[in-house]
Protein backbone atom coordinates (compact mmCIF):
# COMPACT_ATOMS: atom_id res chain seq x y z
CA UNK A 1 0.00 0.00 0.00
CA UNK A 2 0.87 3.42 -0.82
CA UNK A 3 2.68 5.42 2.13
CA UNK A 4 0.43 7.97 4.39
CA UNK A 5 1.95 11.28 2.78
CA UNK A 6 1.23 9.71 -0.84
CA UNK A 7 -2.17 7.74 0.31
CA UNK A 8 -4.57 10.61 -0.33
CA UNK A 9 -4.36 13.33 -2.94
CA UNK A 10 -6.15 15.28 -5.73
CA UNK A 11 -6.54 14.05 -9.35
CA UNK A 12 -7.55 15.82 -12.08
CA UNK A 13 -9.04 14.69 -15.54
CA UNK A 14 -8.62 17.02 -18.18
CA UNK A 15 -11.33 16.66 -20.96
CA UNK A 16 -10.03 18.65 -23.84
CA UNK A 17 -11.27 20.40 -27.27
CA UNK A 18 -9.02 19.10 -29.65
CA UNK A 19 -8.58 20.99 -32.75
CA UNK A 20 -6.31 20.28 -36.35
CA UNK A 21 -3.75 23.18 -35.52
CA UNK A 22 -1.11 21.17 -33.05
CA UNK A 23 0.27 24.24 -31.58
CA UNK A 24 -3.16 25.67 -30.28
CA UNK A 25 -3.39 21.62 -28.40
CA UNK A 26 -0.06 21.82 -27.14
CA UNK A 27 -0.98 25.52 -25.75
CA UNK A 28 -4.41 24.30 -24.78
CA UNK A 29 -3.25 21.37 -22.72
CA UNK A 30 -0.82 23.57 -21.01
CA UNK A 31 -3.43 25.49 -19.86
CA UNK A 32 -5.19 22.77 -18.79
CA UNK A 33 -2.60 21.13 -16.67
CA UNK A 34 -1.21 24.64 -15.11
CA UNK A 35 -5.00 25.19 -14.11
CA UNK A 36 -5.78 21.84 -12.45
CA UNK A 37 -1.90 21.96 -10.65
CA UNK A 38 -3.95 25.34 -9.20
CA UNK A 39 -6.21 23.65 -8.05
CA UNK A 40 -4.45 21.17 -5.83
CA UNK A 41 -4.41 18.59 -8.19
CA UNK A 42 -1.31 16.31 -8.01
CA UNK A 43 -2.17 13.44 -10.67
CA UNK A 44 -3.13 14.71 -13.96
CA UNK A 45 -4.55 12.74 -16.44
CA UNK A 46 -5.10 13.76 -20.17
CA UNK A 47 -7.17 12.22 -22.97
CA UNK A 48 -6.13 9.90 -25.79
CA UNK A 49 -4.70 11.31 -28.97
CA UNK A 50 -4.56 15.06 -27.38
CA UNK A 51 -2.31 16.75 -30.02
CA UNK A 52 -3.86 15.62 -32.97
CA UNK A 53 -7.31 14.77 -34.97
CA UNK A 54 -8.57 11.37 -34.16
CA UNK A 55 -7.75 9.69 -38.20
CA UNK A 56 -5.37 7.42 -39.45
CA UNK A 57 -4.96 10.38 -42.19
CA UNK A 58 -3.67 12.73 -39.04
CA UNK A 59 -2.14 10.02 -37.43
CA UNK A 60 1.31 9.62 -39.59
CA UNK A 61 1.33 13.86 -39.64
CA UNK A 62 1.44 14.63 -36.17
CA UNK A 63 3.72 11.67 -34.81
CA UNK A 64 6.88 12.67 -32.64
CA UNK A 65 9.49 10.67 -31.91
CA UNK A 66 9.37 10.62 -28.48
CA UNK A 67 12.62 8.97 -27.75
CA UNK A 68 14.58 12.24 -29.37
CA UNK A 69 12.54 14.56 -27.59
CA UNK A 70 13.17 18.14 -27.45
CA UNK A 71 12.17 19.87 -30.82
CA UNK A 72 10.77 16.07 -32.36
CA UNK A 73 8.42 15.60 -29.70
CA UNK A 74 6.83 19.61 -28.43
CA UNK A 75 3.80 17.70 -26.87
CA UNK A 76 5.98 15.99 -24.48
CA UNK A 77 8.72 18.38 -23.99
CA UNK A 78 5.98 20.75 -22.69
CA UNK A 79 4.27 17.60 -20.16
CA UNK A 80 8.52 17.18 -19.12
CA UNK A 81 8.75 20.84 -18.23
CA UNK A 82 5.05 21.43 -16.75
CA UNK A 83 5.73 18.44 -14.28
CA UNK A 84 9.02 19.58 -13.21
CA UNK A 85 8.05 23.36 -13.23
CA UNK A 86 4.86 22.51 -10.94
CA UNK A 87 6.00 19.31 -9.37
CA UNK A 88 3.14 17.03 -10.65
CA UNK A 89 2.94 13.64 -12.17
CA UNK A 90 1.35 13.39 -15.35
CA UNK A 91 0.02 10.93 -17.21
CA UNK A 92 0.02 12.72 -20.73
CA UNK A 93 -2.71 11.29 -22.14
CA UNK A 94 -1.53 9.74 -25.94
CA UNK A 95 0.15 11.30 -28.95
CA UNK A 96 0.90 9.80 -32.06
CA UNK A 97 4.41 8.38 -31.96
CA UNK A 98 7.09 7.75 -34.86
CA UNK A 99 9.47 5.14 -34.10
CA UNK A 100 11.41 3.91 -36.85
CA UNK A 101 9.11 3.00 -40.04
CA UNK A 102 6.12 2.65 -37.59
CA UNK A 103 3.34 4.10 -35.72
CA UNK A 104 2.26 3.92 -31.98
CA UNK A 105 -0.64 5.08 -29.54
CA UNK A 106 1.87 6.31 -26.75
CA UNK A 107 0.84 7.29 -23.61
CA UNK A 108 4.05 8.99 -21.47
CA UNK A 109 4.17 9.75 -17.94
CA UNK A 110 6.16 12.23 -16.59
CA UNK A 111 7.23 12.31 -12.66
CA UNK A 112 7.46 15.60 -10.58
CA UNK A 113 11.60 15.92 -11.92
CA UNK A 114 10.25 16.27 -15.03
CA UNK A 115 11.81 12.85 -15.89
CA UNK A 116 10.03 10.13 -18.47
CA UNK A 117 9.07 7.67 -15.89
CA UNK A 118 7.34 4.98 -18.06
CA UNK A 119 6.11 5.04 -22.20
CA UNK A 120 2.78 2.94 -22.75
CA UNK A 121 1.99 1.67 -26.60
CA UNK A 122 -1.42 0.60 -26.55
CA UNK A 123 -1.39 -3.00 -26.64
CA UNK A 124 -5.31 -3.39 -28.08
CA UNK A 125 -5.54 -1.82 -31.59
CA UNK A 126 -9.09 -0.68 -31.90
CA UNK A 127 -10.71 -2.10 -34.93
CA UNK A 128 -14.13 -2.10 -34.97
CA UNK A 129 -16.46 -2.50 -38.28
CA UNK A 130 -20.37 -2.04 -37.60
CA UNK A 131 -22.05 -2.04 -41.25
CA UNK A 132 -24.46 1.14 -41.15
CA UNK A 133 -22.95 2.78 -38.03
CA UNK A 134 -19.15 2.82 -37.33
CA UNK A 135 -15.91 1.86 -39.28
CA UNK A 136 -12.59 2.74 -37.80
CA UNK A 137 -9.59 0.44 -38.03
CA UNK A 138 -5.80 2.07 -35.90
CA UNK A 139 -4.57 -1.10 -37.17
CA UNK A 140 -4.37 0.81 -40.87
CA UNK A 141 -1.90 3.06 -39.57
CA UNK A 142 -1.14 1.65 -36.21
CA UNK A 143 1.35 -0.89 -34.79
CA UNK A 144 0.36 -2.35 -31.26
CA UNK A 145 2.72 -2.43 -28.53
CA UNK A 146 3.83 -5.19 -27.14
CA UNK A 147 4.46 -4.83 -22.79
CA UNK A 148 1.69 -3.59 -19.98
CA UNK A 149 3.22 -0.81 -18.46
CA UNK A 150 3.20 -0.23 -14.61
CA UNK A 151 5.35 2.69 -12.23
CA UNK A 152 5.94 3.66 -8.93
CA UNK A 153 5.12 7.30 -8.96
CA UNK A 154 4.72 9.52 -5.78
CA UNK A 155 1.28 9.22 -6.10
CA UNK A 156 1.07 5.52 -5.95
CA UNK A 157 1.55 2.06 -8.65
CA UNK A 158 -0.15 3.06 -11.42
CA UNK A 159 -1.31 0.69 -14.34
CA UNK A 160 -1.54 2.55 -17.39
CA UNK A 161 -3.80 1.52 -20.76
CA UNK A 162 -4.75 3.11 -23.62
CA UNK A 163 -8.87 3.43 -24.55
CA UNK A 164 -9.44 -0.26 -26.08
CA UNK A 165 -7.17 -1.56 -23.70
CA UNK A 166 -9.64 -1.41 -21.15
CA UNK A 167 -11.70 -4.00 -22.68
CA UNK A 168 -9.36 -6.33 -22.11
CA UNK A 169 -9.87 -7.85 -18.69
CA UNK A 170 -6.35 -9.98 -18.32
CA UNK A 171 -4.59 -6.62 -18.24
CA UNK A 172 -6.13 -5.37 -15.23
CA UNK A 173 -5.85 -8.25 -13.96
CA UNK A 174 -1.88 -8.24 -14.24
CA UNK A 175 -2.01 -4.85 -13.40
CA UNK A 176 -3.79 -5.92 -9.60
CA UNK A 177 -1.49 -9.13 -9.48
CA UNK A 178 1.56 -6.57 -9.29
CA UNK A 179 0.09 -3.74 -6.38
CA UNK A 180 -1.34 -1.40 -8.62
CA UNK A 181 -3.72 1.15 -6.49
CA UNK A 182 -4.73 3.03 -9.70
CA UNK A 183 -5.37 2.51 -13.08
CA UNK A 184 -5.48 5.27 -15.59
CA UNK A 185 -6.78 4.93 -19.10
CA UNK A 186 -6.60 7.96 -21.70
CA UNK A 187 -9.75 6.87 -24.11
CA UNK A 188 -11.34 8.28 -27.08
CA UNK A 189 -14.64 5.98 -26.87
CA UNK A 190 -16.90 7.38 -30.23
CA UNK A 191 -20.95 8.24 -30.31
CA UNK A 192 -21.61 4.56 -31.48
CA UNK A 193 -20.34 2.68 -28.20
CA UNK A 194 -20.73 5.75 -26.16
CA UNK A 195 -23.96 5.69 -25.48
CA UNK A 196 -25.02 2.45 -24.91
CA UNK A 197 -22.36 2.09 -22.26
CA UNK A 198 -23.90 4.79 -20.60
CA UNK A 199 -27.25 3.63 -20.43
CA UNK A 200 -26.20 0.46 -19.52
CA UNK A 201 -24.32 1.25 -16.34
CA UNK A 202 -27.11 3.70 -15.04
CA UNK A 203 -29.84 0.81 -15.83
CA UNK A 204 -28.08 -2.51 -14.62
CA UNK A 205 -26.98 -3.62 -11.30
CA UNK A 206 -23.66 -4.72 -10.72
CA UNK A 207 -24.59 -8.67 -10.86
CA UNK A 208 -26.49 -8.40 -13.98
CA UNK A 209 -23.30 -6.66 -15.81
CA UNK A 210 -21.10 -9.14 -14.67
CA UNK A 211 -23.11 -11.88 -16.35
CA UNK A 212 -22.85 -9.78 -19.50
CA UNK A 213 -19.41 -9.77 -19.92
CA UNK A 214 -19.21 -12.27 -22.43
CA UNK A 215 -21.43 -10.73 -24.79
CA UNK A 216 -21.15 -6.83 -24.98
CA UNK A 217 -18.63 -5.51 -26.92
CA UNK A 218 -17.12 -2.25 -26.23
CA UNK A 219 -18.50 -0.91 -22.97
CA UNK A 220 -16.50 1.57 -21.50
CA UNK A 221 -18.60 2.62 -18.48
CA UNK A 222 -19.43 -0.84 -17.81
CA UNK A 223 -15.46 -1.94 -17.96
CA UNK A 224 -14.55 0.91 -16.08
CA UNK A 225 -16.91 0.12 -12.94
CA UNK A 226 -16.03 -3.70 -13.37
CA UNK A 227 -12.43 -2.83 -13.63
CA UNK A 228 -12.79 -0.90 -10.37
CA UNK A 229 -15.30 -3.10 -8.39
CA UNK A 230 -13.40 -6.95 -9.52
CA UNK A 231 -9.92 -5.58 -8.70
CA UNK A 232 -11.05 -3.39 -5.73
CA UNK A 233 -8.57 -0.68 -6.88
CA UNK A 234 -9.27 2.97 -8.08
CA UNK A 235 -9.69 3.19 -12.11
CA UNK A 236 -9.69 6.67 -13.62
CA UNK A 237 -10.56 7.49 -17.93
CA UNK A 238 -9.98 10.91 -19.60
CA UNK A 239 -11.82 11.29 -23.11
CA UNK A 240 -11.43 14.70 -25.50
CA UNK A 241 -14.04 16.64 -25.41
CA UNK A 242 -17.07 15.92 -27.93
CA UNK A 243 -16.09 17.72 -31.61
CA UNK A 244 -19.76 17.08 -33.83
CA UNK A 245 -17.80 18.62 -36.79
CA UNK A 246 -14.94 15.80 -36.77
CA UNK A 247 -14.98 12.65 -38.78
CA UNK A 248 -14.26 10.82 -35.21
CA UNK A 249 -16.67 12.24 -33.05
CA UNK A 250 -15.71 11.03 -29.20
CA UNK A 251 -18.29 10.70 -26.24
CA UNK A 252 -16.88 12.56 -23.41
CA UNK A 253 -18.19 11.74 -19.74
CA UNK A 254 -14.66 11.46 -18.34
CA UNK A 255 -14.31 9.37 -14.66
CA UNK A 256 -13.19 8.55 -11.62
CA UNK A 257 -14.48 5.24 -10.06
CA UNK A 258 -13.72 4.23 -6.57
CA UNK A 259 -12.54 0.66 -5.41
CA UNK A 260 -16.02 -0.47 -4.97
CA UNK A 261 -16.82 0.27 -8.49
CA UNK A 262 -18.55 3.52 -7.38
CA UNK A 263 -18.80 6.85 -9.58
CA UNK A 264 -16.64 9.49 -7.75
CA UNK A 265 -16.94 11.71 -10.15
CA UNK A 266 -17.23 12.50 -13.93
CA UNK A 267 -18.87 14.85 -16.84
CA UNK A 268 -20.53 15.12 -19.83
CA UNK A 269 -19.31 15.80 -23.46
CA UNK A 270 -18.33 19.47 -23.28
CA UNK A 271 -14.49 20.37 -22.35
CA UNK A 272 -14.00 20.36 -18.65
CA UNK A 273 -11.36 19.46 -15.77
CA UNK A 274 -12.77 17.19 -13.46
CA UNK A 275 -10.82 17.65 -10.04
CA UNK A 276 -11.57 14.87 -7.00
CA UNK A 277 -10.31 12.91 -4.27
CA UNK A 278 -8.12 9.32 -3.99
CA UNK A 279 -7.70 7.72 -1.10
CA UNK A 280 -5.84 4.72 -1.31
CA UNK A 281 -6.88 3.76 2.16
CA UNK A 282 -9.71 2.98 1.20
CA UNK A 283 -9.15 0.11 -1.10
CA UNK A 284 -7.95 -1.95 1.90
CA UNK A 285 -11.12 -1.21 3.64
CA UNK A 286 -12.91 -2.65 0.84
CA UNK A 287 -10.99 -5.93 0.25
CA UNK A 288 -11.60 -6.23 3.92
CA UNK A 289 -15.49 -6.13 3.32
CA UNK A 290 -15.43 -8.00 0.54
CA UNK A 291 -12.30 -10.44 0.28
CA UNK A 292 -12.04 -11.00 -3.52
CA UNK A 293 -8.27 -12.25 -3.55
CA UNK A 294 -8.78 -14.60 -0.38
CA UNK A 295 -12.20 -15.97 -2.51
CA UNK A 296 -10.70 -16.54 -5.69
CA UNK A 297 -10.19 -19.86 -6.90
CA UNK A 298 -6.74 -20.15 -8.30
CA UNK A 299 -7.45 -24.23 -8.03
CA UNK A 300 -9.79 -23.58 -11.17
CA UNK A 301 -8.32 -20.73 -13.12
CA UNK A 302 -5.84 -18.49 -13.53
CA UNK A 303 -4.14 -15.44 -15.37
CA UNK A 304 -0.31 -15.86 -16.10
CA UNK A 305 1.28 -12.55 -16.19
CA UNK A 306 3.34 -13.80 -19.54
CA UNK A 307 6.39 -10.87 -18.97
CA UNK A 308 6.98 -11.61 -15.40
CA UNK A 309 7.25 -15.85 -15.79
CA UNK A 310 9.64 -14.91 -18.57
CA UNK A 311 11.74 -13.23 -16.48
CA UNK A 312 11.99 -15.68 -13.36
Amino acid sequence: MASAEEARFKIALCQLAVTSDKEKNIAHARQAIEDAAGKGARLILLPEIWNSPYSNDSFPVYAEDIDAGGDASPSTAMLSELSRTLKVTIVGGSIPERSGDRLYNTCCVFDTDGKLIAKHRKIHLFDIDIPGKMTFKESKTLTAGETPTIIDTDVGRIGIGICYDIQFQELAAIYASRGAHLLCYPGAFNMTTGPLHWELMQRARFIELANLIVSIILLMHFFLKFRAADFQLYVATCSPARDTGSSYVAWGHSTLVGPFGEVLATTEHEEAIVISEIDYSLIEQRRTYLPFERQRRGDLYQVVDVQRVGSV
